[in-house]
C-alpha cells in the first residue's frame, strides 16, 4: 500500500505530547500538512516546529483548541482550512485520565471525562465531516480508543464508559459517511508509556495500596504476551495505514493494539 500522504491535511487533537505528538511527526514524515491541536498552545507550537522540520513535503500548524468547546473547535478547523484547505483526516486523540472507585467518583470529574472524550470526539467529528462534504473528496476519521473500549478496569468507570462510546460513534459515522466516502476507525491501544500513563502510576498505587512496579506488573501489563508497553510508534504506524487506506473495507471497525491483551 502507498502510505504517501502528500497533499493531505491531517488534524490531530491532543498533539502537544505523547501519542498525539508522535502521530504529528509520523504524518509529517509521510508528507501530510499537519494541524497539531491542543489546549497546550506552547506544546503544539513545539510539535508543529518539529513536524515541519522533518516533513517530507508538507508543513505543520499548531492551533490552540479546547475540544469541549464548539466555538474553540470551529475556530481551530477554520484556522486549518485557512492554512491548508479542508481537513482530509481527523485523528480524535485528546484525552485525560481520572481514577477513583465508582462510589467515590465525583460527578464533576465524570462530566469532565465525558466532555473531553465524547463531546470532544463529537464536536471535532462534526466539524471535520462538514468540511469533508464541502470538499467532496471523502475523508477519514480515526478515534483514539483503548483496550478499555473492549475491556473493563477497576477505578476507571468514566474512562471505560467513554472509550466504549467511541465505538458507537465510529460505527454510526461509518454508516452515515459511506455515501460521501468518509470512513471511520477506532484504534485501541493497550497501555502506552505516555505522560498520561505515568500520572496514573502513583494514583493507582495509592488507591490500591501497592507499589508502582506492582501496578505495572499486575494491572497494566499482566495480560500482554510479552510484558511490554504498546509504543507510540506502533500506534502512529497503524493510524497512517488506516488513513492511507484506499477503500471502505475496514470502516467502522476497531483495532486492538495491545501485545496480545484482549481478543474481543
Amino acid at each position: 500500500m502507498n502510505l504517501d500522504m502528500t497533499g493531505k491535511v491531517v488534524l490531530i487533537t491532543g498533539a502537544a505530547s505523547g501519542i498525539g505528538k508522535k502521530l504529528a511527526l509520523v504524518f509529517a514524515r509521510a508528507g501530510a500538512n499537519v494541524v497539531a491541536a491542543d489546549l497546550n498552545y506552547a506544546g503544539v507550537q513545539e510539535t508543529s516546529a518539529e513536524a515541519t522540520a522533518m516533513g517530507c513535503s508538507g508543513k505543520a500548524l499548531g492551533v490552540e483548541m479546547d475540544v469541549t468547546s464548539q466555538e474553540s473547535v470551529n475556530k481551530g478547523f477554520a484556522d486549518a482550512v485557512q492554512a491548508f484547505g479542508e481537513v482530509d483526516v481527523l485523528i480524535s486523540n485528546a484525552g485525560v485520565q481520572i481514577v477513583a472507585p465508582i462510589d467515590e467518583y465525583s460527578f464533576e470529574d465524570w462530566k469532565k471525562m465525558m466532555a473531553i472524550h465524547l463531546d470532544g470526539a463529537f464536536l471535532t467529528t462534526q466539524a471535520a465531516v462538514k468540511g469533508m462534504k464541502r470538499a467532496g473528496r471523502g475523508g477519514v476519521v480515526i478515534y483514539m480508543g483503548s483496550v478499555h473500549s473492549h475491556e473493563p478496569s477497576p477505578l476507571k468507570s468514566a474512562y471505560v464508559t467513554a472509550k466504549h462510546g467511541l465505538l458507537g460513534l465510529s460505527r454510526v459515522l461509518a454508516v452515515e459517511g459511506a455515501k460521501d466516502h468518509i470512513t471511520s476507525h477506532v484504534i485501541c491501544p493497550g497501555f502506552v508509556k505516555t505522560p498520561l500513563v505515568e500520572k496514573q502510576l502513583p494514583e493507582q498505587a495509592a488507591a490500591l495500596g501497592i507499589s508502582e512496579k506492582e501496578v505495572v506488573r499486575q494491572l497494566m501489563l499482566s495480560q500482554t504476551v510479552d510484558g511490554e508497553f504498546t509504543t507510540t510508534q506502533e500506534v502512529a504506524d497503524l493510524a497512517l495505514f488506516l488513513a492511507a487506506g484506499p477503500s471502505a473495507a475496514l470502516t467502522g471497525q476497531s483495532f486492538l493494539l495491545t501485545h496480545g491483551w484482549a481478543k474481543k
